[in-house]
């Protein structure tokens, strides 16, 4: 098979190739089908899905070695759809994954799952969407003048594709399928919450990584306050990704050993106390990368604290954390002082087209944006679109539905205390019990967005997803891998061998790039031998956290046990959105009369 770089990029970042501590999912007998693949193309199922479906292909044809009935088609008006089913060994199962960023591309591509037998052995119905709009890259937010494309986006697209899926497999072999999941990160996070909230009824177990729930303030707030935080009035960048590494080992040398063990993470940055002014360049020093101005500590300053007006009111729930340091790189921290940053087009793509019922002026830049009240007000007529914050969600629980919550300490994308604080949100709506009974939490150490990072960035998340739903056993642990390079950056000189050549892979730890993979099967094991692990360590369920037990290697995860948290949490979280994570808020949209009605 032919990979491209951004596929090499996934499959390193998602090989998960240490085993999490839990047993198997069921062994269900394997399901033949009932009727040929290239039956599915007639028409039929518009009534389960509720809208017109039209089927462009319906063919059997071999990735990685197995046989599946691809089929491609539309909803209408434009979300595209593909389903991959197995011709034969289906167990019964289907997995639906998300899309990141703005979506706009269709990708079926499974994450953190390379240890999930059933996954690894093609025993899987898969799907994936686009999400209604086609985009030229991941932040294009164009699609947005089409009140029905942000509908699509918003909710519309992945339940009407788990919708299409489930009638084309009732179909194909003839049942249906015994377990339904849904994988995803980033954007595939908050469309992962939003079938939870909006939709319970469409699967019985849920992973969602790194969550972009709070997507009115995240894109808009955030990578604005973050881009312009760097940038001087001239547009030139005041930190550059030089200066950042020894911005982090500062972080590292001041937080390291909080937690009883230097090890080259953070185990939890709300224990420590970094104050960057410590990489301060000394009086009579030369300027090098080894320290940074005054100019660039403010700056770092800034990003720490995340937005905020001059009163001190708070529009995310903070910045990112302490340790993130390297993954700023390519984020909102340029090469060079004129390089490009992701912020710029995320904030702006979004600002433009889809934070508000009416989009601004085409000439609206990022210096028109105000961190202020007023601006954050704005967002609230679409938060009952787009966010996917809503706490209640006992319609989930009572159909049985288990969710893991997944999220990176280094995320530079979205903090991991907006996970934090969704998670003791759903415990107040529904009572500590009742929620511990279906929602567990899992944050990893020096993680990145997604994946990458200096902590344990290779793990399975859904065989303990899957053991929970099918065999009960709720993960209190999950075991994940160190690699000997960082997947983000390539691996050291010259490729491992038998891999493809990585030359010229840019080296973006902040976020994966992404292109329309719809041709190419999903990732393999057998496609990239994986890079070798150093490291292994258990990431408890929240808030326990790993802590060694004085005794066995270090790089070892049996050498850790269950600890209580470094920190208690807060009581609370003082943003201006806190209002925005409570029950019953959401809106079914449509477009009339080319405008967006909700209700």
């Amino acid at each position: 098979m032919k990979l491209s770089l951004v596929l090499i990029v996934g499959l390193a970042l998602s090989g998960t190739f240490v085993k999490s501590a839990t047993a198997a999912p069921q062994a269900l007998a394997p399901v033949a089908p009932a009727v040929s693949c290239a039956s599915l193309a007639q028409p039929g199922i518009d009534a389960e899905v509720g809208a017109a479906v039209t089927i462009q292909s319906a063919a059997e044809g071999t990735i990685r070695g197995a046989r599946f009935c691809q089929v491609k088609g539309t909803i209408a008006p434009h979300i595209r759809f593909e389903l991959r089913l197995p011709v034969s060994g289906w167990t019964q199962r289907y997995l639906q994954t998300g899309c990141g960023g703005l979506c706009g591309v269709l990708d079926v591509h499974v994450e953190h799952a390379e240890t999930c037998t059933v996954v690894k052995d093609n025993a899987v119905a898969l799907a994936s969407t686009d999400m209604g709009h086609q985009g030229r890259f991941m932040g294009d937010g164009t699609f947005g003048t089409d009140p029905q494309a942000r509908v699509d986006f918003a909710y519309r697209g992945v339940h009407l594709t788990a919708l299409a899926a489930k009638a084309l497999i009732h179909k194909y072999y003839g049942q249906a399928a015994k377990f339904s999941y849904f994988s995803g990160c980033s954007d595939g996070g908050r469309e992962a919450l939003m079938e939870v909230e909006r939709f319970p009824q469409d699967f019985d177990g849920v992973a969602a990584g790194a969550p972009a729930m709070n997507f009115q303030v995240q894109n808009s707030f955030y990578h604005a306050w973050m881009y312009l935080s760097n940038h001087r009035a001239d547009g030139t960048a005041i930190l550059t990704a030089a200066k950042l590494p020894a911005l982090h080992a500062a972080a590292l040398a001041a937080c390291d050993a909080a937690d009883g063990l230097k090890d080259g993470q953070i185990t939890d940055p709300r224990a420590c106390h970094f104050d960057p002014a410590d990489t301060l360049c000394k009086p009579g020093q030369a300027a090098s990368d080894a320290c940074l101005t005054a100019e660039e500590v403010e700056v770092a300053r800034k990003f720490y604290a995340g937005p905020h007006d001059a009163e001190g009111h708070h529009f995310t729930i903070g910045g990112p954390q302490v340790g993130s340091e390297l993954s700023w790189r390519g984020v909102y921290v340029p090469e060079t002082p004129t390089g490009g940053v992701m912020s710029d087009g995320a904030a702006l793509g979004t600002l433009k087209y889809l934070s508000f019922p009416t989009n601004p002026d085409p000439s609206y830049s990022l210096k028109d944006f105000r961190f202020d009240r007023a601006t954050f007000d704005r967002l609230n007529d679409l938060h009952p679109l787009y966010d996917a914050t809503d706490t209640d969600l006992s319609g989930f629980q009572a159909r049985g539905g288990k969710l893991i919550l997944w999220h990176g300490w280094s995320d530079p994308h979205i903090s991991p205390i907006n996970t934090i604080a969704f998670l003791h949100a759903v415990r107040a709506q529904l009572g500590a019990a009742r929620a511990d009974s279906f929602v567990r939490l899992f944050l990893f150490p020096g993680l990145y967005h997604c994946g990458g990072g200096d902590g344990t960035s290779q793990f399975d998340i859904l065989t303990p997803l899957m053991d929970w739903v099918e065999g009960g056993a709720a993960p209190e642990k999950i075991i994940g891998g160190h690699p000997a390079f960082d997947p983000m950056a390539g691996p050291p000189p010259g490729p491992p061998p038998g891999a493809p050549p990585m030359a010229g892979m840019p080296p973006m730890p902040g976020m994966p790039p992404m292109k329309d993979m719809k041709d190419m099967g999903p990732p393999s094991l057998d496609d990239l031998p994986p890079p070798p692990i150093i490291r292994t360590r258990p990431v408890f369920a929240y808030p326990n956290i790993a802590r060694w037990d004085g005794k066995g290697p270090v790089d070892q995860a049996d050498s850790f046990v269950a600890a209580p948290p470094m920190v208690p949490d807060p009581a609370g979280y003082d943003w201006d959105g806190a209002r925005f994570m409570a029950p019953g808020f959401h809106k079914l949209c449509e477009a009339v009369d080319g405008k967006l009605a909700c209700h």
